[in-house]
């Protein structure tokens, strides 16, 4: 069964009209650390982390498009 992760979200600066420009941190709520994000696409990456590989690997698919 999958488990249910609670997450604190700040978003610092967006753009009006262009609203996937997000900077902001993430993080898990009762974990320690946080992860900064500067686009929609980098927060969406943070928040499915958790769905398998390691950071190394994810980083890799981003870098090839996900061909690995």
């Amino acid at each position: 069964m999958d488990t249910v992760a609670s997450y604190i979200i700040r978003i610092y600066r967006y753009e009006k009209d262009r609203p996937k420009s997000l900077v902001g941190i993430v993080e898990e709520a009762g974990a320690k650390g946080k992860k900064a994000f500067q686009s929609y696409d980098e927060l969406w990456e943070i928040l499915n982390s958790s769905k398998g590989g390691n950071e190394a690997e994810r980083a890799e698919k981003r870098l090839t498009g996900g061909l690995v």
